[in-house]
């Protein structure tokens, strides 16, 4: 049986009995692709599905997708990945024990077994890998390392996977591999793609000749970091150069939607209304990469003559000329600096983040069809420091610089009570009816251990969940509402994680996903729940038994 499950006014997450027809449902889409779907976002159970609400409705997509055959098994693709492991991993002894068996039987049965690529997420170059031996079914940690090292073989329930980066993590560590599962220097950085069958080979019994033929075929390189890629950006005469960075300035355009397969989500600019007005005041693209600053103290000095817009948050602009004269700019209107001049965005009254466009664009290549920096993916240009100096391309022919515009009259402060409309789902059956209760009524307070990943919150009494389980990793969309163990929600942001596995009660409406990135360390929120939780059912074509996963 199918269970259709709200997530926003543009998503959805469709629930499947087993792996095998989430795969085989994941196939048809690919296959047979409906107009209008965006993204899709396989997991264990699921599949999460972004559409156009202009192309159709949600009603035709859940008709539409009820009609197909789930019961075929998905094609296992032609491609063989093998990847040589140090079996001397931290866990190695407490899986053994955990399964009654010894930790040369571990290795013996995690290498004795072909894997399939099942799906990715957590981190991009992170795949979740099904098929290994039938006694593999392990619970993650109860306390998750803070740090986990880049190529960490590890086992989580029925599935193995290779960790692409150092990064916090639960599963259970059993070796580690010195082949790169993510390198942008690939023409897919990803290796390990969905449908790949993959073969694990323990490096203890193969030889040094061997073992260098795996690297070096692989690369030998763990990324923590991920350089920019693309081609030579077309460079101008002009630049900004960077005085002071402030809290944290990043590179930042619409996103790098269509990536899901590596593991990689959309990011991008934390209010987008914003950055396309920026763009607009200064003749560029709406998607062209703009600076986006937090909490102010960005400052920054033309060479030569440029013409940039800030937007955003209600923040003041002092340009100060080379000899010295200062005077006050204005937000939502193009601001004009001669060769010299010193522009200084202060801290904000009301919102949080601005944003900053130059005529012409900056000259930063692309990762993945995009320059927005992934703060917890690594992808993208690194967060900018003082005396870094941004090329300015050249200004083509039409590019007509805006008049002014007029700013919000309702960013987010912490004097007043933020309000953001909810789409109740997908997990909200998994609380107490007090709990969805306590989530429209109580006040929030957005933490300080905020940021551009999601805002965490705390209230007065926490939510309690009504169905104990635990949930197998399933996607998550911007402005998901998730519920770790203590019960104080997150609110997901740009840069949250393409699969979580702590359930969601809710998602905060696409028409104020804007006015989330602009909410402030120590504002209170409210949300508003805009209609029922309300799942629908179809039957499934494929009538066999579930198997466990």
């Amino acid at each position: 049986m199918m269970r259709f499950l709200p997530i926003n006014l543009n998503a959805l997450l469709v629930e499947l009995d087993n792996l095998e027809q989430t795969l085989a449902l994941l196939a048809s889409l690919k296959n047979e692709p409906i107009a209008g779907v965006e993204e899709l976002v396989p997991a264990a159970r699921t599949i999460l599905i972004s559409w156009r609400p202009t192309a159709c409705s949600r009603a035709d997509l859940v008709r539409e997708i009820s009609q197909r055959d789930v019961s075929a098994r998905a094609q296992r693709g032609g491609t063989l990945i093998e990847i040589p492991v140090h079996y001397n991993g931290e866990d190695l002894a407490d899986v053994a024990q955990l399964l009654g068996i010894t930790p040369e039987e571990v290795i013996r049965r995690h290498t004795g077994s072909e894997y399939t690529v099942a799906f990715t997420g957590f981190a991009p170059g992170f795949a979740y890998l099904s098929g290994g031996h039938p006694s593999f079914n392990v619970p993650r940690r109860s306390t998750p390392r803070t740090r986990i090292p880049a190529g960490a073989v590890g086992l989580a329930g029925t599935f193995s996977g290779v960790y692409p980066q150092a990064s916090p993590g639960g599963w259970q560590i059993i070796g580690v591999t010195p082949t790169a599962m993510w390198d942008l220097a690939r023409d897919v950085p990803a290796l390990l793609q969905p449908g790949y069958r993959v073969r694990f080979v323990n490096i203890a019994t193969i030889s040094i000749a061997e073992e260098a033929v795996f690297t070096g075929a692989r690369g030998q390189k763990q990324l923590d970091t991920l350089p920019p890629q693309g081609p030579t950006p077309d460079l101008g005469s002009a630049a900004l150069e960077i005085q002071s960075p402030g809290l944290q300035t990043l590179f930042q355009d619409l996103g790098r939607s269509g990536q899901a397969g590596q593991g990689v989500s959309a990011s991008g600019a934390m209010d987008q209304a914003a950055l396309k007005a920026a763009n607009r005041l200064v003749g560029n693209a709406s998607n062209s990469a703009c600076l986006e600053t937090a909490s102010g103290g960005l400052r920054l000095r033309s060479r030569g003559d440029t013409v940039v817009a800030v937007t955003g948050a209600d923040a003041p602009l002092t340009v100060t000329s080379a000899n010295g004269t200062h005077w006050q700019a204005e937000r939502y209107q193009p601001v004009a600096l001669a060769d010299g001049d010193t522009l200084a965005i202060g801290q904000p009254q009301a919102g949080i983040r601005t944003y900053l466009a130059v005529r012409g664009g900056f000259a930063v290549p692309p990762v993945l069809g995009s320059c927005s920096t992934d703060t917890l993916a690594h992808v993208g240009p690194p967060p900018l420091a003082v005396g870094d100096v941004l090329p300015i391309r050249p200004v083509h022919h039409g590019a007509v610089v805006g008049l002014r515009e007029e700013p919000p009259a309702d960013l987010p402060t912490t004097q007043e009570v933020v309000t953001l409309d909810v789409v109740l789902g997908p997990r909200t059956d998994w609380f107490t009816a007090e709990s969805i209760e306590r989530l429209r009524s109580q006040l929030w307070q957005v933490t300080p251990q905020s940021n551009r990943v999601g805002l965490r919150l705390a209230g007065e009494v926490a939510l309690e969940r009504a169905v104990p389980d635990e949930l197998p990793s399933e996607g998550t969309a911007w402005g998901a509402i998730q519920v770790p163990p203590s019960g104080q929600p997150v609110l997901f942001l740009a840069d949250h994680p393409l699969t979580g596995g702590y359930p969601v009660i809710g998602c905060v409406a696409t028409y104020h996903l804007n006015r989330a990135g602009q909410i402030p360390v120590n504002a209170w929120v409210r949300f508003n729940p805009i209609r029922d939780f309300e799942p629908s059912t179809a039957v499934a074509r494929d009538t066999a038994s579930p198997t466990e996963h």
